[in-house]
C-alpha cells in the first residue's frame, strides 16, 4: 500500500519551478506542470495523493519501474567508497559494466565509451565514424530523433530542430522513411520492391559512397511515430553498408534494454551494427548515463592511434554502479522476455480497441514501444493532427491528452500519436486498466471521425 507523506506545499513547489527554472520544448507561460512526490512500479503520485499510471515510462527510460531501492543501495554504496574519479583511471564498476554490456550486445561489440546521455553517445558515434573511416558524410532518416545537441539534432529530422536550422551541423544527408502506413511510394508492404531501400541506395550513389562514413538508423523508431521497419529493411541497409565500406550505427537510446522485447532491437532485426549508441534504459533513468558500444574492429583501429574523444564524466563510478544494478534487475526479474510477452498481450487488446474506435487508423507496437495513430477518416488516412501541427491544429489531440491526464494516465500525445510505452514490469491487469482510460479519451477523437 502506497502512503503519501506531505513534505511541502505543492502550490509553492509549482511557483518555485515556474519562477526559477526553464522548461524544455515549451512556451514558459501558461503551462500547468504536476508536482510529483514519489513513484512506485508503473505509478507516480503527486503531492495531493493522486495516482497516475506512467504509460510512457517517463521519457521511455524508466524501464524497471519507479522507486526500486536496489538502485538506491548500489549508488549509496558506491558514493561511500568513491564518488568521482577522472576517466583516465579505472574502477571496479566501470569494468564490470563494460563486461556486462559486452555479454548482452550483438557479436563483436565488446568495447564501450561511456557518456552522460543519448545525445552525447550519438555525437561521439558520428565523430568516431569519421575518425575511423576518414570520410565525412552521415546518412540518416527524416522521421527520427537522435538528441538535442547540435550534431545529434542535425542528424535527426525532427522539426524541433527547425528553430535552430541555420546552425545545423554540416554533412548530414536525410533519406525518406520506410513508413508503410503512409508509404512515400504508395506501395503495399506485401507486394512492394522495397523502394525505401533502393531510395537509400540512390542517395548513396548521388553523395558518393567514398564520402559516406556511416548510415545512422534508430534500432526501432520512437518519438517520430514508432514507424515499424519492413522485416528485411535493416538487413538490406546493412548490406548497402558492407558493399561500400560504410559503418552502420544504430541509435538504441530508446529501443535498447528490453524495450522491444530483446536486449537491443538489433537482435530483433538480426543485424550486427558497427556501433550502438544507447542510454535511457541503461540506468532506467535513475541517474544519467549513456554508452557508445563499438565493434572490436573499430576499437582495434585505435590501439596505436589516439582516440580523440573524451568527457569529464565518462564512466562516472556512481552512474556505472546504478547501471550494473539495473542490468542485474533486468535479469533477476526476467524483464526482457516479460516485455515481449506484455507486448503480445497489448497487441491483442489494441486489435479489440481498433474495432471499437474509428479514430484509430493504425497502431504500431514492438515489445512495449508503440503508439496509436489517430485519423479523421480511415479510408483517406487524414491525420487527426498533421506532422508538426500548429497549436490550432492540435485542438482535438490536446483535448484527448487532457482527458488522459484527468483520468490519471500520463503519456505523450504528439501530433496524431498517443504513445504506448509503459515500464517493462507492467502486468496484464494494469495494461487493461490503462487501455480502458485511453479508450475513454478516444471517445473525444471518435466524434471527429468522418464516417464513410
Amino acid at each position: 500500500m502506497h502512503e503519501t507523506i506531505i513534505r511541502a506545499d505543492p502550490k509553492q513547489i509549482i511557483r518555485d519551478n515556474l519562477e526559477y527554472t526553464l522548461f524544455s520544448w515549451s512556451k514558459q507561460k501558461n503551462i500547468d506542470p504536476i508536482p510529483f512526490q514519489s513513484g512506485e512500479g508503473i505509478y507516480l503520485y503527486d503531492y495531493n495523493g493522486k495516482r497516475y499510471v506512467d504509460f510512457s515510462s517517463g521519457l521511455m527510460n524508466v524501464n524497471i519501474g519507479h522507486g526500486n531501492q536496489r538502485i538506491t543501495a548500489a549508488v549509496t554504496k558506491q558514493m561511500q567508497e568513491l564518488s568521482y574519479i577522472a576517466p583516465g583511471h579505472v574502477t571496479q564498476v566501470r569494468g564490470e559494466l563494460g563486461k556486462r554490456l559486452a555479454a548482452i550486445s550483438p557479436k563483436g561489440l565488446t568495447k564501450t565509451l561511456f557518456t552522460t546521455g543519448g545525445a552525447e553517445a550519438i555525437e561521439n558515434a558520428i565523430k568516431l565514424a569519421r575518425l575511423y573511416t576518414g570520410r565525412h558524410k552521415i546518412i540518416t532518416r527524416y522521421r527520427a530523433f537522435h538528441g538535442a545537441s547540435y550534431g545529434a539534432m542535425s542528424a535527426g529530422g525532427d522539426p524541433r530542430k527547425l528553430a535552430s536550422d541555420a546552425q545545423q551541423a554540416p554533412n548530414i544527408i536525410h533519406v525518406e522513411d520506410p513508413y508503410c502506413y503512409r508509404c512515400p511510394w504508395n506501395q503495399e508492404i506485401n507486394t512492394c520492391a522495397r523502394e525505401c531501400v533502393s531510395h537509400v541506395e540512390r542517395v548513396v550513389e548521388f553523395e558518393g559512397p567514398e564520402n559516406i562514413a556511416a548510415i545512422l538508423m534508430e534500432g526501432e523508431s520512437g518519438s517520430s511515430g514508432c514507424i515499424k521497419y519492413p522485416p528485411d529493411y535493416l538487413k538490406k541497409i546493412r548490406a548497402i553498408c558492407d558493399r561500400h565500406g560504410i559503418l552502420l550505427i544504430l541509435d538504441e537510446v530508446m529501443s535498447g534494454f528490453g524495450r522491444t522485447g530483446e536486449w537491443f532491437a538489433a537482435d530483433l532485426h538480426g543485424v550486427i551494427p558497427d556501433m550502438i549508441a544507447t542510454a535511457k534504459g541503461i540506468t532506467s533513468g535513475y541517474i544519467p548515463l549513456g554508452a557508445l558500444i563499438v565493434h572490436d574492429k573499430i576499437a582495434a583501429h585505435f590501439n596505436d592511434r589516439v582516440l580523440w574523444l573524451g568527457l569529464t564524466y565518462s564512466a562516472h563510478p556512481v552512474c556505472c554502479a546504478a547501471a550494473v544494478e539495473v542490468l542485474k534487475i533486468y535479469e533477476d526479474e526476467d524483464l526482457i522476455s516479460h516485455a515481449a510477452e506484455m507486448g503480445r498481450y497489448m497487441s491483442r487488446k489494441l486489435d479489440e480497441m481498433k474495432g471499437k474506435h474509428p479514430s484509430i487508423g493504425d497502431y504500431r507496437l514492438t515489445g512495449l514501444l508503440g503508439c496509436l495513430e489517430l485519423v479523421r477518416n480511415r479510408k483517406t488516412k487524414e491525420p487527426m493532427a498533421p506532422f508538426n501541427a500548429k497549436a490550432e491544429e492540435m485542438i482535438v489531440m490536446n483535448a484527448v491528452g487532457s482527458k488522459l491526464k484527468e483520468l490519471g494516465l500520463l503519456t505523450f500525445v504528439r501530433w496524431n500519436y498517443i504513445f504506448l510505452a509503459p515500464p517493462l514490469c507492467i502486468q496484464p491487469d494494469q495494461i487493461d486498466d490503462a487501455l480502458h482510460v485511453i479508450s475513454q479519451a478516444l471517445e473525444i477523437a471518435d466524434r471527429e471521425v468522418e464516417l464513410t
